[in-house]
């Protein structure tokens, strides 16, 4: 069984799109972050569905979670987001061999 690299856990969390939107208020949020009643506020979705989908986006490593007291704070993590873009672009515009170079190579 081949394992995912963190790079393509973290896209693939971010591919279901109440991910994405949790994603997308917890950058918006910054370095304050936000509870999951405000969460839920924000995008009218039940703190049930909202711990399963913040659960797979802190196994992705894309958000921190901090214990305040009785509340937990959940942040983008934002060193991530840097990785992974870093990652995306590490290539960008080194070029592509001939069509004609991958034909003889098969």
């Amino acid at each position: 069984m081949m394992t995912m690299t963190p790079e393509a856990r973290a896209l693939a969390a971010l591919g279901h799109d109440a991910r994405l939107s949790i994603f997308r208020l917890l950058i918006r949020a910054g370095e304050a972050g936000l509870n999951v009643g405000q969460i839920g506020a924000h995008l009218d979705v039940p703190p049930s569905t909202l711990a399963h989908h913040l659960g797979a986006l802190v196994d992705a490593k894309l958000v921190l979670q901090e214990r305040n007291g009785r509340e937990v704070v959940n942040r983008a993590d934002f060193a991530a987001i840097q990785r992974i873009a870093a990652f995306l672009m590490a290539e960008c515009c080194a070029g592509l061999p001939a069509v004609t170079d991958l034909r003889e190579a098969t």
